[in-house]
C-alpha cells in the first residue's frame, strides 16, 4: 500500500513503533538519523516519514526541514503526554498520537500522500479485475461497483494491499476492529464470508482460507 520510513532512536521505542506500523500492514524501513533516510530514499520509494518526537525533541523542526529538502512529507508521532507541550511551529504535514491505531495510521498516511500527489498517487489498489479506490472508498469488480460496509472495505483493503501474506484471525481483528474491540474472531469469519459473497464467483477467487491459521489474499501477479 504505502512505504514509510520510521525515524526514531534505536531500542525499545523503535521496536514498539515498528510493531505498530507492521500491524497496520504498511511497508517500512527504519533508522535513527536523516542520513539513513537519505540513503534509503535514493534507492527505494518512500511515501511518508514517520518522525518520533520523543527521539528528536527540540530538534524536531530542523529535522522536518531537512526531510522536506528530500521532497518527503512528515507524519509526527507523539505520546499523549506530549500533546499539551506540542509547538505548532514544528509544522509537520500531520501528526498522530501513539500508540498508533492501524486504521488511523493508514488513513493519515493516505491523506498526506493524497495532498501531495492527488488521485495519481497510491490511491488505487488493483488485483486483476478488482479495483479499490482508497480515496473515494469505491470498489469495482470488472467495472461493476460493489457496495461494502466500512469494515468490509477496511478488511478488503488490508488483505488486497498485501497479497500472499497470511493473517491470523486475531491479527485481522486487531488491525481492522482495534485492540479494544470486545467481539471475538468469529466477527472476522462473518466479514470474510460477506466479502466473498459480494466479490467472488467461479472465475474470480481472491480470499484463501489457511486452515487453523487465518486468511490471505491470492497473489495473482505471482500466479501469472
Amino acid at each position: 500500500m504505502y512505504n514509510v520510513f520510521l525515524l526514531t532512536r534505536p531500542g525499545d521505542a523503535m521496536t514498539s513503533l515498528a510493531g505498530q506500523i507492521d500491524r497496520a500492514g504498511l511497508s517500512y524501513r527504519s533508522g535513527s538519523d536523516v542520513m539513513e533516510l537519505e540513503d534509503v530514499a535514493h534507492s527505494d520509494k518512500v511515501d511518508v516519514v514517520l518522525l518520533d518526537l520523543s527521539a528528536v525533541g527540540i530538534g524536531a523542526q530542523s529535522v522536518i526541514e531537512r526531510v522536506s529538502q528530500l521532497s518527503l512529507p512528515t507524519l509526527l508521532v507523539m505520546d499523549e503526554t506530549a500533546i499539551g507541550q506540542y509547538d505548532p511551529a514544528i509544522n509537520p504535514d500531520d501528526f498522530i498520537v501513539a500508540p498508533l491505531g492501524p486504521a488511523e495510521l493508514v488513513a493519515r498516511v493516505g491523506q498526506i500522500v493524497y495532498r501531495r500527489d492527488g488521485r495519481g498517487g497510491e490511491q488505487l489498489v488493483r488485483v486483476g479485475e478488482l479495483t479499490i479506490d482508497l480515496q473515494s472508498y469505491e470498489v469495482t469488480m470488472a467495472g461493476r461497483r460493489i457496495s461494502l460496509t466500512y469494515k468490509e472495505f477496511q478488511l478488503l483493503t488490508l488483505l488486497a494491499s498485501n497479497p500472499g501474506r497470511v493473517y491470523t484471525r486475531e491479527a485481522l481483528l486487531n488491525q481492522v476492529w482495534g485492540y479494544d474491540y470486545l467481539g471475538g474472531t468469529r466477527t472476522v469469519d462473518v466479514h470474510i464470508r460477506r466479502l466473498r459473497s459480494k466479490l467472488e464467483d467461479p472465475d474470480h477467487l481472491f480470499v484463501e482460507t489457511i486452515w487453523n491459521v487465518g486468511y490471505r489474499f491470492r497473489d495473482v501477479a505471482s500466479e501469472g
